[in-house]
């Protein structure tokens, strides 16, 4: 009997103990992806970005102690007009060739809530934009799947996922794009929406 406390003890020490699992959300499968939308008098611009990576470590059992970054490549933001595709990256707006990614990244989370395998918390980070990186908080929504990498995978990889669901509103001008101007067809607040999942890999 003694032995078998022992054990358990151990074990749950262990548990308590190991390390949060590392989370990587380049995607394979290409789905993850970041939605924008600048609503302005005369003209409703919508977008997507595509290019996400970063790692996130996580620990169900220790949540408030996330750390991560996750960036968006800045080539990859794509909107349906192609000449507006084309001005959004230059030199006067974003200016991808000087500033290739945008960039999130965890410094705090607060107001923890979780239920069962959904976390709920206020998630404060450094967001980097053209070049201007600014403290901002955002309410974001963590689900952790245990094991359900093989249904994403088809069996091929064996392991754990981490599903992470944003909202939350910039403006441009706090990030030097064209303050103030063509605001009647380029909206001063940008909305983001960010749905993107992240994979720990477990050896066979």
């Amino acid at each position: 009997m003694k032995i078998t406390s022992l054990a358990l003890l151990t074990t749950a020490a262990l548990a308590l103990n190991a390390p949060a699992a590392s989370f990587d959300f380049k995607d394979p499968k290409g789905v993850n992806n970041v939605t924008f939308q600048l609503d302005a008098p005369l003209e409703s611009i919508n977008g997507t970005a595509t290019g996400v990576t970063g790692t996130v470590n996580f620990d169900p059992a220790n949540v408030a102690a996330t750390t991560g970054k996750i960036s968006v490549t800045t080539e990859s933001l794509t909107v349906p007009n192609p000449l507006m595709k084309e001005h959004l990256v230059s030199e006067k707006w974003l200016n991808a060739a000087k500033n290739p990614e945008i960039t999130f990244e965890v410094t705090k989370l607060s107001d923890i809530e979780t239920k069962g395998n959904v976390t709920e918390a206020d998630l404060t980070g450094t967001f980097t934009l053209n070049g201007v990186s600014k403290e901002i908080k955002v309410d974001a929504k963590f689900t952790y799947l245990p094991g359900k990498l093989g249904d994403r995978t088809m069996g091929k990889v064996q392991g754990d996922l981490l599903v992470i669901r944003a909202e939350f509103d910039i403006k441009r001008s706090d990030y030097n794009i064209q303050p103030g101007q063509n605001e009647d067809k380029v909206a001063n607040e940008i909305e983001l929406k960010l749905a993107i999942a992240g994979a720990a890999a477990k050896a066979n």
